[in-house]
């Protein structure tokens, strides 16, 4: 029955292909150590010894298996008995399963004036400079994944404000294009030479004596020249394309932006995966508080 899942995985959520191979390997470990040869011999004793057996793996820095990377295997083991139980296929309850208790998710953030000091970083007039300014706004304007930022091509309408992109699970999702995205990035295709359809390319050096294509940039490219340009703004906090997608988010909340309209706007299929942005809005509540309540004289 797992291929079967797996395939409905594909098929009928459209989950992406990367998430159909954890799922994969997440299962196969279960059935592997459970010795699980029939869908009926899943049990709670055998889940409960396998979370025991799961916990005593060894993790990163030679600490035990994460809690949160332990859940991932649950989550995938729920889904399976959901998938089941849909299909009126005996087997242990879905809801027998609880996640282990995991301490609350850190987000790595950069303050509005380091953001500023960072696009600032980027300033100059030569194809690169132009091409890494582009990039950051990009990301600062759309909170665009760094994998969908790569995928986009230079056929980009900038006469509109908004275009559609496809993202995790194939699904697809409007994001909106500030000005100052707009004017980066016109700057930049100006300042292009070459034919490539890609939107960002690696910049060809004028010192090269022989001639070279440019190729599509990778999300390893992008996380390099991030991280170049954080150490030159002085930035001494780790700076990855997430964390821009991070300021995007905090951005709109701190602003007044809805939880739902931010979670639409970053691709989240879940709400559970947007409220870690919600804690940016507590230092707020005390002035919300004085303004709004208890107004008596």
């Amino acid at each position: 029955m797992k291929r079967q899942f797996l395939e409905y995985l594909e098929i009928e959520r459209g989950r992406a292909v990367k998430t159909i191979e954890n799922y994969d390997h997440y299962l196969s470990r279960f059935f592997e150590y459970a010795q699980i040869k029939d869908t009926g011999a899943i049990t709670e004793e055998k889940v409960r010894e396998f979370r025991l057996w799961l916990n005593r793996q060894p993790g990163t820095n030679k600490d035990s298996m994460k809690r949160r990377t332990q859940n991932y295997y649950l989550i995938a083991l729920r889904a399976y008995l959901k998938f089941l139980r849909k299909r009126d296929i005996p087997s242990l309850s879905p809801e027998k399963i609880e996640l282990a208790k995991v301490p609350e998710r850190h987000l790595d953030l950069i303050s509005p004036l380091e953001l500023d000091r960072l696009l600032k970083a980027t300033d100059g007039e030569d194809e690169k400079a132009l091409r890494d300014k582009a990039i950051l706004e990009m990301l600062f304007s759309t909170g665009l994944r760094v994998s969908e930022l790569c995928s986009l091509d230079s056929d980009l309408d900038l006469s509109r404000d908004d275009f559609p992109i496809r993202g995790k699970g194939d699904k697809v999702r409007v994001v909106f294009l500030s000005d100052a995205a707009k004017a980066a990035t016109r700057a930049y295709l100006k300042a292009r030479t070459d034919m490539e359809p890609a939107l960002f390319v690696s910049a060809v050096r004028k010192t090269e004596t022989k001639k070279r294509i440019p190729t599509r940039l990778t999300p390893r490219s992008i996380e390099l020249l991030i991280k170049t340009y954080a150490t030159k703004a002085g930035i001494t906090k780790k700076v990855t394309p997430h964390v821009m997608r991070h300021s995007f988010a905090t951005d709109l909340l701190s602003n007044g932006a809805d939880i739902r309209s931010v979670q639409a706007l970053l691709g989240h299929a879940s709400i559970n995966t947007t409220q870690i942005y919600t804690h940016v809005t507590d230092s707020h509540l005390r002035e919300v508080h004085k303004k709004f309540h208890s107004k008596r004289a």
